[in-house]
């Protein structure tokens, strides 16, 4: 690696390049990303309303193919031409961005309608695991067939899959329901994303990623409160049918104004690794329902559990010899030799571990500890998702100036104090403080994830793009789902010491019992319940400082994997458009 100092990317000829990418989707604020701008000094980035093009074969970072070297359609080069596009993915985005919290505050009425009190968490897990695994399939479906045909399946997928969840009779028939809304939503989640990367020149991708970062912050506030508002003054079908005309109209929008570019036909017919792609599929389903189940429905050392991990770890081997023999894999090795897209993930992963804490913990600490009602509860999660999207819209000024890497280690290494600041919170404290880490919090993550994933999405061309977003999108989905099993695990293991000296008999041993005999404090004593709020302080601190450790792994994969300039693939601002002329400005290290 060579010594210079990591300047957004500067070429061989002394040039700065145009960076850019977006934002990832995901569970919690921030899944959306803003854009980049241009650097300082002679910019050969692209001109305001053209697309960012690769040099046909040019190399990712130095380890692999590039892109194809196609454009976009004039249609959408200029603003107007693209505003109905930019509309439906909007719409698409907000079918996944709002889905869990529009749900999650319906089960009380959900379940007194349909029973099924012990597995409704399914209702979230099934969702969550069909999206997961169904990520790796969906990107390299994109780059193989383009992405308009896979978001229209994605969209059609997901509104069939809720009207079957209106129509649902029993909790077992919903859960099976939400699997297919779920395998909608991961359609979703990474096409929305990789076609708002090919929309919009490198210049110009903080526009889309504002919007769609803003639909991300608006559906995690209004998600419960429309959630609540038809639960309680309608019927909780409605939560998935008011899902039809908005996924309608993003339909016809997609229909009907999204173009995309024509490329050279191939000699062959592509191949789809449906083996692969099964692998893949029943790898994550062992392996998110192992972590989703385990300590909950069975201990963590039972037979069921031992069992999914070890199938789980056996299917892993058999889908790397599967990927490793396939034409064209779902998985391409490539994702994880090059530098850039391996930090990258590794480092979203992690940021999708340390997100657990806020997202899951949190509320619990505000109505347990603090005394704080659902909706203020509610409010103190909320002021991150403020937060994130204006530092994300922000962060092309910094990382153009200092580089993708060196933004994003600012942001993780104050996202790293932040988090070990919440355990020195005073007991019981005011509502403000968290309110104001979290807002803290929120800044630091917008800093840290745009960056990695303008950088990264900006190293790739059109046809390696979709199963780049994928790879990201994948792992920090299952870094949720190792940070929910293992911080669970955390936060029970230290009230189950705390409660070993409690000064009553019979209270409650695990986090959601003690939750819910805190919201009935008239039914212990003021000792008992004052013990049992301290033991949820120590716990939810513990897993902050959990969240911490997280942190600086993510730290520590920028540091020591990340290349100090990220290859940037950008077209040559002189070049005739209709020639397709590109210019690759390789920065590599």
């Amino acid at each position: 690696m060579s010594g210079t100092d990591d300047k957004s990317d500067v070429g061989a000829d002394g040039t700065r390049a145009g960076s850019g990418g977006n934002g990832t989707g995901g569970t919690g604020p921030g899944t959306g990303g803003t854009g980049p701008g241009t650097g300082a000094g002679t910019n050969t980035g692209p001109a305001p309303g053209a697309d960012a093009a690769s040099t046909p074969g040019a190399g990712g970072d130095g380890n692999g193919a590039g892109g194809d070297g196609t454009d976009a359609p004039p249609a959408l080069t200029t603003p107007r031409g693209r505003r109905p596009v930019v509309a439906a993915l909007m719409l698409g985005m907000a079918l996944a961005a709002i889905d869990g919290t529009i749900v999650s505050t319906a089960v009380p009425q959900i379940v007194g309608d349909l029973g099924g009190f012990t597995v409704f968490s399914w209702l979230f897990s099934g969702y969550l695991l069909a999206v997961t695994v169904t990520l790796p399939l969906y990107g390299k479906l994109s780059d193989t067939f383009g992405r308009k045909p896979v978001l229209i399946a994605g969209i059609i997928l997901f509104l069939v899959g809720s009207v079957l969840c209106a129509a649902a009779w029993n909790m077992a028939a919903l859960i099976a329901f939400r699997i297919v809304q779920g395998l909608g939503g991961g359609a979703l989640q990474g096409t929305v994303q990789t076609i708002a990367a090919d929309l919009y020149p490198l210049k110009e991708r903080p526009r889309i990623q504002a919007k769609l970062s803003t639909v991300w912050a608006t559906s995690a506030v209004a998600g419960p409160v429309v959630g609540g508002l038809l639960a309680g003054y309608a019927d909780w079908r409605w939560i998935f049918l008011i899902n039809l005309p908005v996924g309608a109209v993003a339909l016809w929008l997609v229909v009907r104004h999204l173009h995309e570019p024509s490329r050279p036909r191939p000699a062959a017919r592509p191949r789809v690794d449906w083996a692969g792609a099964l692998a893949v599929f029943a790898t994550g389903a062992l392996l998110l329902t192992a972590l989703v189940q385990g300590g909950v429905a069975w201990p963590w050392l039972s037979t069921p559990s031992l069992g999914l991990f070890g199938a789980s770890t056996v299917l892993a081997a058999l889908t790397v010899v599967i990927e490793r023999r396939a034409a064209e894999p779902i998985i391409p090795g490539w994702v994880w030799r090059r530098r850039t897209i391996a930090s990258v993930n590794l480092a979203l992963g992690a940021l999708g571990l340390l997100m657990v804490a806020p997202t899951v913990f949190l509320p619990t600490y505000a109505q347990s500890v603090l005394g704080l009602g659902p909706i203020a509860a509610g409010f103190v999660l909320s002021v991150m998702t403020l937060s994130w999207p204006v530092t994300a819209a922000l962060s092309d000024r910094v990382y153009n100036r200092i580089g993708f890497r060196l933004t994003a280690i600012i942001g993780i290494g104050a996202a790293l104090l932040i988090l070990l600041a919440f355990p020195l919170l005073p007991y019981p404290g005011e509502p403000w403080h968290p309110a104001l880490l979290m807002l803290l919090l929120g800044a630091a993550l917008g800093l840290f994830q745009l960056p990695l994933i303008v950088g990264v999405q900006s190293t790739v061309g059109w046809a390696e793009r979709g199963t780049t977003t994928a790879s990201v999108l994948f792992c920090r989905q299952v870094g949720q789902s190792i940070g929910a099993a293992l911080f669970g695990a955390v936060a029970n293991g230290v009230l189950a010491a705390r409660l070993l000296d409690a000064p009553v008999t019979g209270l409650p041993d695990d986090l959601d019992a003690v939750a819910r005999a805190l919201e009935d404090p008239g039914a212990l004593s003021a000792a008992a319940t004052d013990y049992l709020r301290r033991a949820v302080d120590a716990a939810v601190d513990h897993v902050y400082i959990g969240a911490a450790g997280a942190a600086a792994l993510a730290l520590l994969a920028l540091i020591t994997l990340a290349p100090r300039r990220f290859p940037v693939i950008t077209e040559a601002a002189e070049a005739p458009r209709t020639a397709g002329a590109a210019d690759r400005q390789d920065t590599s290290s």
